[in-house]
């Protein structure tokens, strides 16, 4: 263990610059003589092509996005809704207070996977699929749609 060390070249020591003619870096530092580069803050920022128009505006804008228009939902398939005891009312506040929906700012969408085993009195939603709309109404609950 005492003879461990790392390869050969594996570390470096780090340059300092600017202390003398003796060092072989000293006087300018290592950035040359006068010009932008050389001095303090200098160079130019990340795109920057000389003043020339830079390639991210020559080249042509394409695609549109239609995501500030899109809808998300908070999805709960029937199969979920069976958590709730009989003869209950399936709302915004019951189904988080089960921690049945992630966020409470999104609407409530029922979806048509599984099948309902309870008999749920209503279910308000925001919007529902056909196929759970079927489901729930053939189970004898009725549906509240807040369009």
């Amino acid at each position: 263990m005492e003879n461990l060390k790392p390869p050969a070249g594996a570390k470096m020591r780090r340059k300092i610059v600017g202390r003398g003619p003796g060092s072989g870096m000293g006087k300018t530092s290592c950035k040359g003589h006068k010009g932008q580069n050389s001095r303090k803050g200098g160079g130019v920022r990340r795109g920057f092509e000389g003043g020339q128009t830079p390639l991210i505006r020559r080249i042509p804008k394409r695609g549109f996005k239609n995501d500030r228009f899109t809808e998300e939902f908070n999805e709960i398939n029937i199969w979920m809704l069976n958590k709730f005891a009989d003869n209950s009312i399936v709302d915004r506040e019951s189904l988080n207070k089960l921690s049945l929906i992630k966020d409470n700012k999104l609407k409530i969408k029922i979806l048509g996977v599984g099948e309902l085993e309870k008999k749920i009195k209503e279910i308000h939603a925001d919007k529902i699929s056909a196929s759970a709309k079927e489901k729930i109404e053939k189970s004898g609950c009725k549906v509240v749609v807040k369009e």
